[in-house]
C-alpha cells in the first residue's frame, strides 16, 4: 500500500548487528522491523548469552517513500523471545523516525568507490568503510625544504605532552617535531568530526512494552538494538541495474576477546562531599563482573585530584561492553559516598571507522616513554585501512621515502625537512605511513573530558573527569607497553639567597640632632611558606640609605617542574588526618625594613622575584631601575636605537645569578623606587645541598661562598648598648667643636666662681 502524496521507490538496506542489554531470562530473541504493511524478521539468535549478534546481518527492502519528510512513516522495532505462543514473548519495542537522514547518493559506475558519500544522520557512516578525505600533497603546508621542526633537548614523558597541550589549548600544530596530545573539552562521542562513534552502527533504545509513557517521563529502557539503515533511490529507467549492496566487508560478528587499558588522569570541578567543602576522591572502574580500584588510594582534601592511574582488564566484546568509571569520596567509616560516574560503550570504539580504539600519535617511536603501543605498525595499519575501505594497497618505494595511497603520492620530505631529531625514531617507511595516517579522519592521541553524573541528583553535573581508553583485540597480537602516567612527585630544592648590600634606601627616622637616618635590615621568605621567614642583622644609623650585610638565607622547598609550581603540604586543622597540598608559584619575597625600638618598624621597600621568570639584574646600582626590563637607549652618540628587553631568567635552568634588583613601594597608585638590593641567588637540588652544606647568616659552615663580616661605619651601633660611643661617634664634633669649647669655658668659670668665692673688701 503506497502512502499518499508524491512517492519515490527506494531500496532500504538494513544492517541488523545485534541486541544488547535485554533484561530477564532471554533464550532465543529475534527482531521484527515493520514499515507500514511490510515486515522484516531477522534470524533467531540461538545462544544470546554467548553471542548477542544476529547470524545474518544485512537485509534489503523495497519501499515507496513520500517526497515530503513529514509524511514518511517510522520504522517500528519489536524484539520477541521464544515462548509458548506462536510469536513468542514481546521483550521490548522501539521506533525509528526521520528516515530522510539515512538517504544516500546512488554511486556512479564511473566513480571510484572511495568517493561515495556515507549515509546516516549527518552522513555518519556506511557500516563497511568511511570516506577518506585526504589533502592534495601539493597543498600541504610545508615550507621550503620541508616542514619546520624543533629540536628536542631531552626526552620527555607523558606529562610533558600534557602540560604542553594545556599551553597550546589542545591544538595540534603541523610542522612541529614533538609529540602532540589533543585535549578535548568533551567526551569523544561528542566531538563532531567523529560522528558520535556510531558511524558503523547506531544504538536504538528499546523500551518496555505497554501503554503510552507518562508525560514528562522517559519510558523505562529494557535493551538496545545496534544497527544502521541506508536508503538508495531506485532508477526509474528500465534496465538500469539496482544500486549495489552497501554494507560490505563487515568485521566478524563473533565476540572478540580484548585487552582494555583505562587511563585516569585527573578530575576537576568536583562536587564536595565533606563538611569542610572538600572531598577525598578515589577511582573505581567496573567492566562486566570485575571491579578495580581501592579505597585506600585516594587523594585527600581536594576537588581537583590528580590520579595518574592505569587500570588493565580483559573482556569479551560485546558481552561486556559497558565500561563504568566512578569517583567516590572516602569516609572514615564506610559506605563511601558516590561523587559521580560515567559510562563508555567500548563496542562503538572498537567498531568505529574512525579508529577510536587507540589514538594515533604524532611521531613514531620504537622505544622510550612514547613508544608505539598499538598492535600493528603504521605501515600494516595503512594496509588494513586500504582493505577495509575498498582501496588499493599502499605502494611504498624501496627506501620507504614515498608512498602511493588513495590515488595520491606522498613523500617523506613533505613532512620531515631532514633526519629526525627526536629519540628512538623508526624506519622511514613507518614514519611516512604514520604521517599519512594522521591525514585521515582518525582519532589522534588524545585526552577526553567526560562529565560525571550521580543517580542521587540526576541531570546535575557533579564534575569532570579527564581520561582515555585503549582497546586491543586479542586476535591482532600483543599490544605495546602501556603509557606511564604516574603523577610526578615534587622534587626537593634549596634556594640560597645572599643579601650583600642595600643602596639608596629611604631614610625613615630623624636622630636627636635632626639628621635623617634608618636602621636597615632585610627579611625574606618563599611565597606560601611564611614559617620560613628569615631576617638579616641590623645596619644601624645609616644616613645615606646604604647597608652592608653579607647574610645568607636558606629556603628548602618542593617543586613540580612540569607545572612550575611549589607543592606545599600542611594540615588545615588540628584534627585533620591528611595534609592538604597547595600549589603556588616559586616566588621569593624580600622586604627592606627600618628598625624602631619604641614603635612598629617601617617598611621601606618590597622585592618579589619569580624564580621561573627572573628579570635580568643590573650590573651596578646606578643601572638598577624600578622596572629592570625597561628598555633604555644605548649611550652612544652615533646610535639612538632602543635596546631590546631580554628574556626572563629561569633559575631552575641557570641555577646561579647575581646582581642588583630594585625595591619599590606603592605610592599614589604607582610604584616608586625606594631602594636597591644586591643579591646572589643559587638553586640546588636536595642532594646537592646535602653534599655542600652551608649555615644561615654567617654561621658555620661558612662557605660556597665564604661570607666575611660586613664593613660598616663606626657610627653603626645601637645607642642603648653603647652610650659612651654615642658621645664619640654620634655627635659630629667637626661642625660643633667651637660651640662645645665655648660652652665648656663658661661652665668652668661658673664652677670656679662657686667653689672659690672672692671676698670683696
Amino acid at each position: 500500500r503506497a502512502p499518499k502524496g508524491d512517492i519515490s521507490w527506494v531500496s532500504l538496506q538494513v544492517l541488523a548487528w545485534g541486541l544488547r542489554g535485554l533484561h530477564g531470562a532471554v533464550r532465543e530473541p529475534r527482531l521484527e522491523l515493520q514499515w507500514e504493511d511490510q515486515t522484516l524478521w531477522t534470524p533467531v539468535i540461538k545462544d544470546f548469552t554467548s553471542n548477542p549478534n544476529f547470524p545474518t546481518t544485512t537485509f534489503l527492502l523495497t519501499l515507496a517513500l513520500p517526497e515530503e519528510e513529514q509524511l514518511v512513516p517510522p520504522i517500528r522495532l519489536r524484539v520477541w523471545d521464544r515462548g509458548n505462543r506462536e510469536l513468542g514473548i514481546l521483550m521490548g519495542q522501539g521506533c525509528v523516525r526521520g528516515l530522510g537522514r539515512y538517504r544516500c547518493r546512488t554511486p556512479s559506475l564511473e566513480q571510484p568507490p572511495c568517493q561515495e558519500q556515507p549515509p546516516g544522520p549527518g552522513d555518519t557512516g556506511t557500516g563497511s568503510y568511511t570516506v577518506l578525505s585526504m589533502p592534495d600533497p601539493a597543498q600541504l603546508p610545508w615550507e621550503e625544504g620541508g616542514w619546520r621542526q624543533e629540536d628536542e633537548e631531552e626526552e620527555v614523558d607523558w606529562w610533558s605532552k600534557f602540560y604542553t597541550a594545556l599551553e597550546d589549548k589542545g591544538e595540534i600544530q603541523w610542522g612541529t617535531n614533538r609529540d602532540r596530545l589533543k585535549i578535548y573539552g568533551c567526551e569523544l562521542e561528542a566531538v563532531p568530526e567523529f560522528q558520535g562513534l556510531q558511524d558503523f552502527c547506531q544504538t536504538f533504545p528499546l523500551h518496555k512494552p505497554g501503554g503510552p509513557p507518562v508525560p514528562g517521563q522517559d519510558p523505562e529502557p529494557v535493551g538496545e538494538f545496534k544497527g544502521l539503515f541506508c536508503i538508495y533511490s531506485l532508477p526509474e529507467e528500465p534496465g538500469v541495474p539496482a544500486p549495489p549492496q552497501h554494507f560490505q566487508q563487515l568485521p566478524p560478528s563473533k565476540p572478540q576477546d580484548c585487552l582494555v587499558r583505562v587511563y585516569i588522569v585527573r578530575a576537576f570541578d568536583l562536587s564536595p562531599r565533606d563538611v569542610t567543602g572538600l572531598s577525598d576522591p578515589y577511582v573505581r572502574v567496573s567492566l562486566g563482573k570485575r571491579t578495580l580500584g581501592q579505597r585506600d588510594q585516594y587523594v585527600p582534601n581536594t576537588l581537583e585530584p590528580v590520579f595518574g592511574r592505569m587500570f588493565e582488564v580483559t573482556t569479551t566484546i560485546p558481552l561486556e561492553k559497558d565500561l563504568k568509571v566512578t569517583l567516590l569520596d572516602r569516609d572514615r567509616l564506610p559506605p563511601d559516598q558516590e561523587i559521580g560516574s560515567t559510562s563508555i560503550d567500548l563496542e562503538n570504539r572498537l567498531l568505529s571507522n574512525h579508529r577510536a580504539h587507540c589514538g594515533l600519535p604524532t611521531l613514531y617511536h620504537t622505544a622510550g616513554p612514547a613508544a608505539w603501543r598499538d598492535q600493528l605498525c603504521p605501515s600494516r595499519t595503512l594496509e588494513l585501512v586500504a582493505v577495509t575501505r575498498g582501496l588499493p594497497l599502499p605502494e611504498f618505494s624501496p627506501d620507504g621515502s614515498a608512498v602511493t595511497f588513495n590515488h595520491r603520492t606522498f613523500l617523506l620530505r613533505h613532512f620531515e625537512s631532514g633526519p629526525p631529531t627526536f629519540r628512538h625514531p623508526g624506519p622511514p617507511r613507518e614514519r611516512l605511513a604514520l604521517h599519512v595516517l594522521n591525514l585521515c579522519p582518525f582519532v589522534p592521541e588524545h585526552l577526553e573530558t567526560r562529565p560525571l553524573y550521580s543517580s542521587a541528583q540526576p541531570g546535575l553535573e557533579q564534575g569532570k573527569l579527564q581520561m582515555w581508553v585503549d582497546v586491543f583485540p586479542a586476535n591482532l597480537g600483543p599490544p605495546g607497553p602501556p603509557v606511564n602516567i604516574d603523577p610526578r612527585k615534587a622534587e626537593g630544592y634549596e634556594l640560597r639567597c645572599v643579601v650583600w648590600n642595600v643602596r639608596d634606601a629611604d631614610l625613615g627616622d630623624t636622630n636627636l640632632l635632626g639628621q635623617r637616618m634608618s636602621d636597615i635590615y632585610v627579611t625574606g621568605w618563599l611565597d606560601g611558606l611564611p614559617e620560613q621567614r628569615q631576617h638579616t642583622d641590623i645596619h644601624y644609623r645609616s644616613q645615606d640609605g646604604h647597608g652592608a650585610f653579607n647574610w645568607r638565607f636558606l629556603f628548602p622547598f618542593e617543586f613540580l617542574a612540569a607545572e612550575k609550581l611549589c607543592a606545599i603540604g600542611r594540615r588545615e586543622h588540628i584534627w585533620s588526618l591528611d595534609k592538604t597540598v597547595l600549589k603556588v608559584p616559586p616566588k621569593l619575597i624580600l622586604q627592606v625594613w627600618d628598625n624602631d625600638k619604641f614603635k612598629a618598624d617601617d617598611l621601606l621597600g618590597i622585592l618579589e622575584l619569580d624564580l621561573t621568570k627572573l628579570p635580568h639584574p643590573a650590573l651596578t646600582p646606578t643601572l638598577c631601575k624600578a622596572i629592570p626590563w625597561e628598555p633604555c637607549s644605548i649611550p652612544w652618540r652615533w646610535c639612538r636605537t632602543q635596546a631590546l628587553a631580554p628574556s626572563p631568567i629561569n633559575l631552575f635552568r641557570m641555577r646561579r645569578v647575581r646582581g642588583w634588583w630594585p625595591c619599590t613601594v606603592q605610592e599614589d597608585g604607582a610604584q616608586r623606587l625606594s631602594g636597591k638590593l644586591e643579591l646572589s641567588l643559587e638553586l640546588l637540588t636536595a642532594e646537592e645541598a646535602e653534599e655542600r652544606p652551608v649555615g644561615k647568616g654567617r654561621e658555620e659552615p661558612n662557605k660556597y661562598p665564604m661570607l666575611p663580616a660586613p664593613r660598616r661605619s663606626k657610627s653603626s651601633f645601637l645607642w642603648l648598648q653603647s652610650p659612651l660611643r654615642l658621645l664619640r661617634y654620634g655627635i659630629r664634633w667637626r661642625y660643633c667643636g667651637w660651640a662645645g669649647l665655648a660652652l665648656m669655658a663658661v661652665l668652668l668659670l661658673f664652677l670656679m666662681h662657686v667653689l672659690f668665692p672672692v671676698s670683696i673688701p
